[in-house]
């Protein structure tokens, strides 16, 4: 199937391109950008724009959660994160409640900023490495 819009065959060869961190960077972003629909749809009492946007958020959650490697302690704690995460984006889409749409997007936020540091950490480190063999 050929792809006709040129922005989405670009969106296409970045998922299918990217690096494992980089698809990470990318679920945390995405979660972001619904996060700031659904904040925009309570405020505009768009109860259906709402619900589909905490869903999307949602499902990345449950990705982050299930795609965890498990044989890493860490893991467990980012594990118990995710689904208070999730918990929390289940009572905002029945409370309609901005507030608590704003402290997950804190949260996802922070998991985001960390996670880029790691991956610009990791990304200088291989660089020094190909560097020093030259």
């Amino acid at each position: 199937m050929a792809i006709n819009n040129p922005y989405a065959a670009y969106q296409n060869n970045s998922v299918n391109t990217a690096a494992p961190g980089e698809l990470t960077l990318m679920l945390y972003n995405g979660c972001l950008k619904f996060l700031h629909i659904a904040k925009q749809a309570i405020k505009d009492k768009n109860i259906e724009l709402k619900n589909t946007n905490i869903q999307k958020s949602q499902a990345i959650i449950q990705e982050l959660m299930v795609t965890l490697d498990t044989s890493l302690d860490i893991s467990q704690n980012l594990l118990s994160l995710y689904e208070y995460i999730n918990r929390r984006l289940t009572e905002a889409n029945i409370k309609n409640d901005l507030s608590i749409l704003e402290e997950v997007e804190g949260l996802v936020t922070d998991f985001r900023n960390t996670w880029k540091q790691v991956i610009q950490t990791n990304r200088q480190k291989q660089f020094a490495g190909q560097s020093g063999q030259a």
